[in-house]
């Protein structure tokens, strides 16, 4: 079992980040409790599908929270939990009763990680927003793109994941290690908004020193370079080139064939030159294929990859051998990561349908059959959501 065998989470269902942390501590070993909504026992904000694959290594029990007795029930599974991962509005879970001054009243080990957008606190705090609003208010998006073109838009990588699910994560492991020295809990405030920001500390510093323009697309490593760029191949598949040490960019010189001694090149970081050297580069690169520039520049210093799309990805030879992805459950998906030596992180399980655990879930936190048959019966909690029948 992973490193965090024993470690206990209570995740109230949500969507992007809050999964996201949830399976990544769920892959290193804690036994994660998903807390998945009943609304009228019809639905719930957790997708039952096998290819939620943020959904991986849960147990899962329905609780209708609009229901004392199935607050309740909460309670009773964050007795002896050491973390609840939340990602609501500020001020629902104050709403349902579940806010942190009472959970910490009644738990007080409990890291209570809070996942919002904007944070807790601010004059957006109570705003919607998703990630590309959250990456634009934290200097992220303005910075990526094409220069004299609009901002490109990232996926949702820097601030549901990157900024979001894996800041949660970590402050969530944060919080439990100081708890188990102190004994206390604690409330984590993270926020995509925060997350966003921190991911740019290396460019604010840069930006700081004068090395960093606000322009889009004039930086060594936002597309304004010739050595730090995505290049076209004949057969219309792409490379990526990330040349800018200088032991690197001599070997781009090299085996690309261009004059190292012209002025255009030998100046690497002027950036006059750095247009009609991307044009220059450019052309040669589209004088092969991109399966033909691998065969050539793969295993060279000049820092190369192929672009592979998400099929191609987990077929790439380095990625077999890594075991970077692994077909599970009948879905490609990523493995666990980081890897650990001696305890070995694994995916514990599939996704599981809403509500397929609530009775075991029950019976592994002390409730005994007559309570857990009155809490179905009176709608507090209830089993799979495809099959509430089943349950009773």
């Amino acid at each position: 079992m992973g490193p965090l065998k024993g470690v206990k989470i209570i995740e109230i269902a949500g969507i992007g980040p809050v999964p996201h942390a949830g399976m990544m501590l769920a892959d290193m070993g804690a036994e994660v409790i998903r807390v998945d909504r009943a609304v009228g026992m019809a639905g719930s904000l957790a997708m039952d599908r096998p290819f939620d694959i943020l959904g991986r290594g849960r147990k899962s029990i329905r609780v209708n929270l609009k229901d004392p007795e199935g607050i309740e029930v909460v309670y009773r599974l964050m007795e002896t939990a050491d973390a609840v991962l939340e990602g609501f509005r500020p001020g629902v879970m104050e709403r349902l009763g579940l806010g942190p001054d009472e959970v910490l009243a009644r738990c007080p080990q409990i890291v209570y990680a809070r996942m919002t957008g904007w944070g807790q606190e601010g004059p957006l705090a109570n705003t919607v927003g998703h990630d590309i609003n959250y990456i634009a208010l934290g200097g992220v998006l303005g910075a990526i793109g094409p220069k004299d073109e609009k901002p490109t838009i990232p996926l949702n990588l820097v601030g549901d994941f990157g900024g979001g699910g894996m800041l949660l994560w970590g402050g969530v492991m944060g919080g439990i290690i100081e708890s188990m020295k102190s004994g206390k809990g604690q409330v984590v405030d993270v926020a995509m908004l925060d997350g966003a920001a921190i991911l740019m500390a290396a460019n604010y510093g840069m930006h700081a020193q004068g090395l960093w323009s606000e322009g889009r697309g004039t930086n060594f490593i936002d597309g304004g370079s010739h050595f730090y760029q995505t290049y076209e191949c004949s057969d219309g598949e792409y490379i990526s080139v990330g040349a800018f040490e200088p032991q690197f960019y001599a070997d781009l010189m090299k085996r690309g064939g261009f004059d190292a001694e012209d002025p255009l090149f030998k100046q690497q970081f002027n950036k006059e030159n750095w247009p009609k050297c991307q044009e220059i580069v450019a052309a040669k690169f589209i004088t092969k294929t991109r399966d033909e520039w691998t065969a050539l520049l793969e295993q060279s210093d000049i820092c190369f990859a192929p672009v592979l799309s998400m099929d191609e990805a987990p077929k790439h030879p380095h990625n077999v051998a890594r075991k970077v992805f692994a077909e599970r459950d009948g879905w490609m998906q990523p493995s666990p990561a980081p890897r650990f030596s001696r305890t070995v992180e694994e995916v514990q399980c599939p996704t599981p349908v809403s509500g397929v655990d609530t009775r075991q879930v029950l019976e592994e936190n002390g409730f005994d059959q007559t309570e857990i048959d009155a809490l179905i019966a009176k709608n507090s909690v209830a089993g799979p959501i495809e099959d509430d029948s089943a349950a009773a």
